[in-house]
């Protein structure tokens, strides 16, 4: 067993005052301490979040903001493709206009130098057939009543469609 003498009384007593003045001098400064750096560490990591937080945000924010450029992106290539095709069509349809204007002008030209030529026809045929009918009959009648004469029998020859001439 523990004996009690002098000795374990002086060192309790020694021990009892170590505790007094470590609890005065170091026990309450270094509690003060780890509380004010509890306190720290606490603050370091409400403002790691909050930081962690608000980056968050901006990185929804960012991706916001991309999403709604691409969406601009989008929307100028599109309003660009449909501004092109509008102009093709439009091209497109001026030419269709053009070519029908040339298509129908050169048809206009085309009956018109058809009917020239067909005059032409006509006069060359009367008067070969006027003088081929003055030697055929050797009757000097003149030239007015033979071309007269020649002309009334081809318009009856085209009534008639006998004449074979495509007029």
């Amino acid at each position: 067993m523990v004996e009690i003498n002098a000795t374990l009384v002086a060192q309790v007593i020694n021990f009892l005052i170590l505790v007094v003045i470590l609890t005065k001098v170091a026990y309450k400064p270094l509690m003060k301490i780890l509380e004010e750096r509890r306190a720290a560490i606490e603050g370091s990591i409400a403002s790691a979040q909050k930081e962690r937080e608000e980056a968050e945000a901006m990185k929804a924010e960012y991706k916001a903001q991309l999403a709604q450029a691409r969406a601009e992106a989008q929307a100028i290539v599109a309003k660009a493709e449909r501004t092109a095709k509008e102009s093709r069509d439009a091209i497109l349809a001026d030419a269709k206009r053009e070519q029908a204007r040339m298509l129908a002008s050169a048809r206009e030209e085309i009956a018109l130098e058809k009917q020239r030529a067909l005059a032409e026809l006509r006069r060359e045929v009367v008067t070969l057939s006027t003088l081929a009918a003055s030697k055929v009959l050797a009757e000097n009648l003149d030239a007015q009543k033979n071309s007269a004469l020649v002309e009334r029998f081809i318009d009856e020859l085209d009534k008639d469609g006998s004449g074979g001439l495509p007029c």
